[in-house]
Parts: C-alpha cells; structure tokens; sequence
C-alpha cells in the first residue's frame, strides 16, 4: 500500500502523456501541504484543463489527476502566491523522476521580468514526513518550498530560501532501472535477511507489495534468507524485476487494487498475481493510476470514517452483549442445577414408602427403588424424622422445578436478546456509510438499549434512508441484500415475492438474502451466487465454507411481536458455500 517509486513512475507516465507542452492556467493552495495545479493540455493531447494534485501531507502525501474542485482560502499562502509570480502561465516542459526516487519534477518554462526564458523547476518529494514541495529556480537554488525545513529540525539537508537543492541520500541503495545480472546476484546473494526485504533495502522504489509480488511469480519464497538462494533463484528473480523494469521504461502499467473481504488493502502499478489464489480476495484492474489512488484512499477512507463514527454505537451493542451473555451462562448454570430436581422428588417418595424403617438418628438409608430395581442410599439429617427428611426433600424439588419452570423461559428470552445484539453487530460491520447507522441507532432505541432523546422525537423516522444491497448474478437475476434488520424485513416480507428465494446462514447472525425469480427458472449457479451473499454478509465470512439455508420467501415466516429481523422457517434445502463474492456485480441504484 505504500507510495513507492514504481507508483511515482506510473503517476509522471499518465501526467507526460497528458501534461506535456501544457500550460499552468490556475495555482491554488487547497490545504495546508497541498497544491492544486489547473493545467490545460496541447489540443493534440485531448484539450480542455485538468487538475493536478500534490499533497505533502506527512501521513498521506500523493500525486494524482484529479476530478474534484476543492475551495482555495480568500488570502492565498506565501507559497502559493510565489508559485503564482513565477510559473503562472507557464508551459510544462517535461516531468520526470530521478530513478525511481519517490520525486517528481515538474519542469516549468517561464518568461522573467526581463521577458527572458527561463526553465524553472516545482519537485515533489514523496517521503512519509519528510514529504515537501520546493521550487528551484534554473541554477538549483531553492526560491521557495512549502513546508521550511531548518538546520535546527534536519542535519543532514536545509530546505529553506536560497539553499541548494539536492536529492537526500538514500542509503546506498541501487537503482534498478540500472541493474546487471553479475550485480544483482552479487548484491543479493550476501544478504542474510528474508529475500523481500533483501529486495527493498537494496533497490530504490521497491515497496513491500513489489517485494513479494517479485518473490511470487519467481517461485521463490519471500521468507527464505537471501543467503541460502540457488543460483537458479536468483536468476528467476533477477528475471522478474527485469522484466518490471521494461516494462517501467516503455510505461506499461497494469494498475490493480487488492481487496480482502471487500475491503482496498493494496495497490499496485502491475497487476498483482499473489493476490489472485488468496482466500477472500479478488482484484480489480484501473484504467490508470489517478484513478485507482482516488478510489482506493477514498474507500480507505471512508471505511475509517464510518469506523469512527459508529465507536459509539459498536460499544454499546459490545457491552450489553456480554451483559446479556454473563446473565445467559448463569442461568444456564442455575438450569443444570434444576436436574436434580426429579432425584429429590425420588428420595421424598421413597422415604414415605420405606422411611418408617430407618433407625432414630441414622444419617441415610438404603431402600430398594421401585423404577429400577437396586438399592439406593438417600442421605438423612439425623436431626429430623423420616416424615420431615422427605418433607424436606419434597420442599427442595418444588423449588428447582419452579426455577426450572421460570427459566426455560427467561433462558429464551434472553437468547433472543443475544440473537438480536449480535444481527446488530453484524449489521455495525455491513454499514458503509453514515446513513445505514441511523435504522440501527433506531433499532437499539426501539429495543431500549440507547435512551431516546427529546429532540429525537420530532426527528422524521426513515428507516430507508438507506437501501439494502443490489446485485447481478452472473446470469442477470437481481439479487438483494439487507444491511440491517430494518432493511432484512423490508425485502423480505416487502420486496420479495412468494415464489422469490431466500437465503440466510444457518444458525447464525447475517443478512437476509433475497434472489429475485419474476417467474423464471433460475440455474444453479444463480443459487450458488446467492448462497455466496448469504454467507459473505454473515457472521461467518471468515470461514471457508459456510452453511447456508434457503427455501422459498412464502415458507418464511415473523411471528407477532418478534424483533426486527427475526424469522422462522420448517422446511428448507442446504449448501456449505464459500463466502467469495469476486464474481458478482454490484449495482448502485
């Protein structure tokens, strides 16, 4: 996931072909380490303007073509303002990167005060917190940058006006846009480190995603210590970051994005074929790299936005769930408890048939039991009679059977609640915006867990304020799936027909799964994609494989009263599926 020199290279290829003899029509200073470049392109290179975006940000600094206006400050920073004095107008001469240093350089041709030519140059370095945008003018001095970096803050380089500009060291490391076959298995055979690691400590522009990707699709094993490779190794993997690096040099890019379980985890300038047989894992191809860093930081985004937002909500469903659980486990003790019951109701009969032959103080008696024909022991208080020692025994089992009774009624009450909080916790892990929170806020209101508040009352309740989830099987059957309870009721006993299926993983929290049938015969793969929802959107989307149930929507069925959500069915058919969802379209309506 990280912005490697590979990455760099990708985004200078889009923005050379693209950019290239353009002119700087607009400069704004959006953030406080961003800069927003409005280019308009040579007519030959498609016309019109284009944004360009460059972000220092120390957490996230990025270099992308942009579709997005952002608003600029009334009063433009100093930097801005420099920017604007010296290359405003300006024609983009090149952009290049040294290597595959994570450095692009903008290379700016300008008239001067004196209406000189003059070719100035605006860097971006891409280095984590070490990330600035500098302006340098034609005999490398630096006119300006946007973050001043003084010698009290860095030994090593000064970034500050009228300083020489010079790439930082990168540690020695190779260029391997450079490499040889002798040095490369020079370099890397002395290395005792795991290979991936031997790779990026070696080579410039190498991120951890490339490292093992390279390791990959030479069959080497990324682990093994670089010291202990054949030489049939190294010459498979010197083969494959060759074969990167043409591709680097003639700008043939495959972007690619890796999701795990639905969800952006990397990125890549080159398709990634680790990925491929990865469990829960599945790829999407970019058309170019813009794209593919604003739809992957933005997803990432906005998982950890709706991540916070629903903190709240996530604890107060997690502490009343182990509530409810510790108050299950001890009534669940308190029920193993009550089967002594029918055993002190045996020692009470006995005691009355035979109790009159028990000697005065004894401490038990052996009788023979009727039901079974051997003898049992029944212990006494020598204290108390025969008569009252089975009294006594009579008293203990009415008062485990009325326990027994009680709770075989509150032990289903309260597992209900546990079923519940857990459907509400899985609906917390399927919300994707801050609009599928508020059904379930709702929900929790309805079922007390969250005190309703006085101005709630006159807030509109919608629940379908947000809809369920649309997707096309393979064979072009509209599938749905509910991303709360509310939304489960909704396409089950509202948007589906009789005849329609349903689908629900078995005997555990999960969506309510609706495949739509509008009276046509559905094949068994539209079943299996279906299945594959189900237990994707399940609490059991980890597993391998997982049971589904499914039957038709007129076997199901909502008692009176029952929670949102909540179902029951009697006869219906079963599949183990696994929970890969990579082959279905999602359809946003």
């Amino acid at each position: 996931m990280a912005f490697d020199g590979i990455t760099v290279a990708a985004i200078v290829h889009e923005l050379s072909e693209l950019c290239t003899d353009g002119r700087i029509y607009k400069i704004a200073q959006t953030e406080k380490d961003e800069i927003m470049l409005t280019i308009k392109p040579q007519a030959e290179r498609g016309g019109g303007t284009c944004k360009v975006c460059l972000s220092a940000d120390a957490s996230l600094p990025l270099v992308y073509i942009s579709k997005d206006t952002k608003p600029s400050p009334a009063q433009a920073p100093t930097f801005c303002m420099v920017l604007r004095k010296h290359i405003l107008n300006g024609r983009i001469r090149s952009i290049t990167q040294p290597g595959l240093e994570r450095i692009i350089q903008f290379n700016i041709d300008h008239l001067d005060e004196m209406g000189d030519l003059r070719t100035k140059t605006l860097l971006i370095e891409l280095m984590g917190k070490y990330s600035n945008i500098i302006f340098i003018d034609d005999s490398e001095t630096i006119v300006d940058s946007i973050k001043h970096i003084p010698a009290s803050v860095s030994s090593v380089r000064e970034v500050l006006p009228g300083r020489k500009y010079f790439i930082p060291q990168t540690q020695n490391k190779e260029n391997p846009l450079e490499i040889t076959k002798e040095s490369f298995i020079s370099l890397i055979s002395a290395r005792p480190e795991p290979i991936f690691k031997a790779l990026i400590s070696n080579y410039t522009g190498l991120s951890n995603v490339i490292s093992n990707e390279i390791c990959y699709r030479a069959d080497v094993d990324a682990l093994l210590p670089a010291n202990t490779l054949s030489n049939g190794q190294l010459i498979r993997l010197f083969n494959v970051l060759e074969l990167f690096v043409t591709r680097i040099k003639k700008g043939d890019f495959k972007p690619a994005i890796a999701y795990e379980n639905g969800h952006p985890k990397d990125y890549a300038a080159f398709h990634l074929s680790s990925y491929e047989k990865t469990p829960d894992c599945f790829l999407k191809e970019m058309p170019n790299m813009s794209l593919l860093l604003s739809l992957f930081y933005s997803e990432k985004n906005s998982i950890t936005r709706i991540r916070q937002k629903s903190a709240n909500l996530r604890h107060i469903v997690s502490t009343a769930l182990e509530r409810t659980i510790r108050k299950y486990d001890l009534q669940m003790q308190q029920m193993k408890d009550t089967q002594k019951r029918d055993k002190y109701r045996l020692y009470g009969e006995l005691l009355n048939v035979y109790g009159y032959s028990a000697e005065p103080s004894a401490k038990s008696i052996t009788v023979n039991n009727y039901n079974t024909g051997e003898d049992i022991t029944i212990p006494l208080d020598p204290t108390l009679t025969a008569s009252q020692n089975a009294r006594r025994y009579y008293e203990r089992y009415n008062k485990l059977k009325r326990t027994f009774e009680n709770l075989s009624e509150l032990t289903v009450e309260v597992k209900a609640q546990i079923d519940h909080l857990e459907s509400v916790q899985n609906s917390l892990d399927i919300a994707r915006t801050e609009a599928d929170l508020i059904p379930i806020r709702d929900e929790l209101i309805e079922s007390g867990y969250i005190h309703k508040k006085t101005n709630e009352n006159r807030r509109p309740k919608d629940k379908n304020i947000s809809k369920p989830l649309h997707y096309i099987s393979s064979d072009g059957f509209d599938i749905f799936v509910g991303k709360n309870n509310f939304q489960n009721d909704q396409i089950t006993f509202k948007l589906a027909n009789g005849s329609d299926w349903w689908f629900h993983a078995k005997g555990m929290p999960g969506s309510h799964v609706v495949l739509q049938t509008k009276a046509k015969t559905v094949p068994d793969r539209a079943f299996e994609e279906a299945a594959s929802l189900a237990a994707y959107y399940s609490k059991a989307k980890e597993q391998e494989k997982v049971e589904i149930d499914y039957l038709q929507r007129k076997n199901v069925k909502k008692p009176g009263g029952a929670k949102p959500g909540f179902v029951v069915y009697y006869t219906n058919y079963s599949m183990a599926i696994r929970p890969d969802i990579s082959s279905l379209k999602e359809v946003n309506d």
